[in-house]
Order: structure tokens, then sequence, then C-alpha cells
């Protein structure tokens, strides 16, 4: 979302960011990098998922996330770990459970 529709009113809420500064070319700019960023983790995660069925690869991927969650949530907004973690640590907990 944040690559293909910067400047949309879903990018706006979603982040909680005024539309007028979604259109300024340097935030611009961060929103289309971090989306890129999330979806080559994205990208990697489905790779470890179906392609090389390696727990292994998918578990750090998943901590990366959590990980970045975590900081997220300190630095910006708390709410960020639930969004962002709460996935991440639903998916940790079954590779433990299934494995």
């Amino acid at each position: 979302m944040e690559s293909v529709a910067t400047q949309s009113d879903t990018t706006s809420r979603v982040f909680n960011v005024d539309k007028e500064e979604l259109a300024r070319p340097s935030v611009s700019s961060l929103f289309k990098n971090q989306g890129i960023y999330n979806a080559l983790i994205g990208a990697f995660l489905l790779y470890g998922i179906y392609f090389s069925q390696s727990l292994e690869i998918v578990t750090i991927f998943v901590l990366f996330v959590l990980g970045a969650a975590t900081y997220g949530s300190l630095t910006a907004d708390k709410k960020i770990i639930l969004k962002q973690g709460g996935p991440a640590v639903l998916t940790l907990l079954s590779i433990l459970l299934l494995k």
C-alpha cells in the first residue's frame, strides 16, 4: 500500500499522516521505500514457506518482523506491536506448535 498508493486516504488513515504531508516528495519517497522493504520481506517469507519449505528461513524473517514491531512500538506508536507484531507472534507460535 505504501509504495503504490502513497497519497491515498487509506494510507493517510492507516499511518495517521495528513494527505498534505504524504504529498511532500521526501515523505512520499520514504513511504515508497518502506513499501518495497515490506514487499521484499513478504516475498522472502513466501519463498521460505512455499518453495524452500524451510522453517529456519521463515523463523528468521518472522523474528525480524517482530524486532521491527518492537522497535516501532518503542519509538513511534505503541499500537505497532499489535498491528505488526501480533501476526508475527501467531506465526511463531504456529511454527513451534506444528514443528
